[in-house]
C-alpha cells in the first residue's frame, strides 16, 4: 500500500510504525472471509481492509477522528483472525491499537458512552472494586429481564453478564511464593490478573497447585496487577501503560533477585498483551530493556506445560467428550493451537474440534458490552457450533471467552488449566459438580494421588 506521510510526520516513532505496517499490506482481501464484523455485516469498512484505509486516511492528514471512522473501528473485536489468514504479514494488531489512542485523544465520544467507558476502565482492572461492583449487581439480576426494555442496552448487557453468585476473595492471589512439590525443577512468576480472580479465583489456585505438583515454584509478585489489555484496547494508553509498567518493575525484581524461568499468564488475552510489553515500551529507554525481557519469558499455562511435559494422569477421563474453544487471543494473538489440545488429549480427554473456530465468540474484553448486538450475535453463532460438535463440555483458556459462553450455554464450560490439575491429582471441577449423573460417568480414579 502506497503511503504519503511527510519527513516530519515520519519523525514520529509511532507514526514511523504505522507507516511500515501499511506499506506491507497488499490490498489481497483474504482478511474479510475470516473478519467476525465483516461475515455478520458485510461492509467494507468492517474489514481489516477498509479499517486500514480509514486508518491510513487519519493518520497520513493528522487529523481528529470523526464519527464514521470511531463507528467501525468501535466495531473491530481485535481479535486478530486477520492476522493469521494474512499472507503479507500485515501486523494490524499494532495499527488498530494506534488508532484507539489517536481517537481517545482526538475524538469526544456522546456522554453516555464516555461515562461507561470511564466506569468499565475504573472498575474491571482493580479487583476489589470490581468484586463490589458485581455484589451490587448481583441483587439486581433477578430483574434483569424485566429491566432490558428499560435500560440502555449496553446497562442490560452488562447486567446479563454478571454471576449469580460471587466468589469470595481467594488467598492465593495475595503477594507470596508456593514451593515446589519435591525437588525443584523451575521458578515462575504467575499473573493473577484482576478481573479473572474476582469471577473464577479457581482458576489460579487451580494453576498453582498443578504448577507445583510438577516441581514448580510459583511466586505472585508484589505490586504485579492488571495487564493493562482492557484500558489499552479502550485506547485509554495513561492508565494501561501504568499497569504495563507496575508489572514491568514487579517481574523484574523478581528477576534480579531469585530469577524466573518464566512468567506464567492463565488468561489468554492477557498473554497477548503481556507478550507485546516489549513493543507497546520500545521508545522509553527507561522501560524498554526490562519489557522486552519480560515479554520475552511469557508463556501461556498451556505452552509452558507443553514444553515442560504433563505428568501421567491419575484419573480415568476417557468417559468426557469435550469441546475446545480456542481464544482468539490465543490462536490469533499467541499463534498457539497446539499445545492446549495436545495437553487435553494426553490428560484423557476426547477433544472434539469446534466449527468455525476461527471466529471470535463476541467477548473480546468490554466489547460485549460495548456492542452488545454484535457480541450477541456473535455468542448465538459460537454456540451453536460448539453444541453442534455433541460433547459433554466446553474447556478454554480465556476467563472473557468463558463468561460469554457460559451466559448461552447449558454445557459447563471449564479452564483448560482446571482440567489438567483434575485429571493430574487435584479437586473435582466445581462446573462438573452438578453435571456428573446422566449423560456424564463419574470419572475412576486411576491410582491414588501423590
Amino acid at each position: 500500500m502506497q503511503t504519503n506521510f511527510t519527513l516530519a510526520q515520519l519523525a514520529d516513532p509511532d507514526i514511523a510504525e504505522a507507516n511500515s505496517i501499511l506499506r506491507s499490506c497488499v490490498h489481497c482481501g483474504f482478511c474479510t472471509a475470516t473478519c467476525p464484523t465483516y461475515v455478520l455485516l458485510g461492509d467494507e469498512l468492517d474489514s481489516p481492509r477498509g479499517r486500514i484505509y480509514l486508518i491510513k486516511d487519519m493518520l497520513e492528514k493528522d487529523r481528529p477522528a470523526d464519527e464514521k471512522t470511531v463507528k467501525h473501528i468501535d466495531r473491530c473485536l481485535s481479535c486478530l483472525s486477520c492476522m493469521t489468514t494474512c499472507p503479507s504479514g500485515v501486523h494490524y494488531m499494532h495499527l488498530v491499537d494506534q488508532a484507539r489512542g489517536h481517537i481517545q485523544e482526538t475524538y469526544r465520544r456522546p456522554l453516555m458512552d464516555r461515562l461507561l467507558r470511564d466506569l468499565l476502565a475504573k472498575l474491571l482492572p482493580y479487583p476489589s472494586r470490581f468484586r463490589l461492583a458485581l455484589k451490587a449487581a448481583s441483587l439486581a439480576r433477578p430483574l434483569a429481564r424485566p429491566l432490558a426494555k428499560l435500560l440502555p442496552q449496553r446497562l442490560g448487557a452488562m447486567l446479563a453478564l454478571a454471576p449469580a453468585r460471587v466468589p469470595a476473595a481467594s488467598p492465593v492471589d495475595r503477594p507470596q511464593v508456593f514451593l515446589a512439590e519435591g525437588t525443584r525443577r523451575a521458578r515462575v512468576a504467575m499473573l493473577s490478573g484482576c478481573a479473572q480472580q474476582v469471577l473464577a479465583p479457581g482458576i489460579n489456585e487451580a494453576t498453582v497447585r498443578l504448577l507445583r505438583r510438577h516441581g514448580v515454584e510459583v511466586v505472585i509478585a508484589n505490586g504485579a496487577g492488571c495487564c493493562g489489555a482492557l484500558t489499552h484496547h479502550m485506547g485509554k494508553e495513561e492508565q494501561a501503560f501504568a499497569s504495563v509498567k507496575a508489572n514491568v518493575a514487579a517481574w523484574s525484581r523478581e528477576m534480579a533477585g531469585d530469577g524466573l524461568d518464566a512468567i506464567i499468564i492463565n488468561a489468554s488475552g492477557c498473554g497477548t498483551t503481556v507478550k507485546d510489553y516489549g513493543f507497546m515500551l520500545r521508545s522509553d529507554p527507561a522501560w524498554a530493556e526490562r519489557g522486552a525481557k519480560v515479554s520475552a519469558i511469557t508463556k501461556d499455562i498451556t505452552e509452558f506445560l507443553h514444553e515442560f511435559g504433563l505428568m501421567a494422569p491419575v484419573i480415568d477421563t476417557g468417559s468426557l467428550t469435550l469441546a475446545y474453544h480456542s481464544a482468539c487471543s490465543m490462536q490469533h494473538g499467541q499463534q498457539l493451537s497446539e499445545p492446549p489440545r495436545a495437553l487435553l488429549r494426553s490428560a484423557g480427554f476426547a477433544v472434539k474440534e469446534v466449527p468455525e473456530s476461527h471466529l471470535c465468540c463476541g467477548s473480546a474484553g468490554t466489547y460485549n458490552i460495548l456492542q452488545p448486538e454484535l457480541a450477541g450475535k456473535l455468542k448465538e453463532r459460537k454456540i451453536a457450533n460448539i453444541e453442534s460438535t455433541g460433547a459433554h463440555l466446553v474447556a478454554a483458556g480465556n476467563i472473557g471467552c468463558m463468561t460469554q459462553i457460559a451466559s448461552g450455554s447449558v454445557l459447563p464450560i471449564v479452564h483448560t488449566a482446571v482440567l489438567l490439575d483434575w485429571a493430574t491429582g487435584g479437586p473435582l471441577p466445581e462446573e462438573l459438580r452438578n453435571n456428573l449423573s446422566g449423560k456424564i460417568e463419574p470419572a475412576a480414579p486411576l491410582h491414588a494421588a501423590e
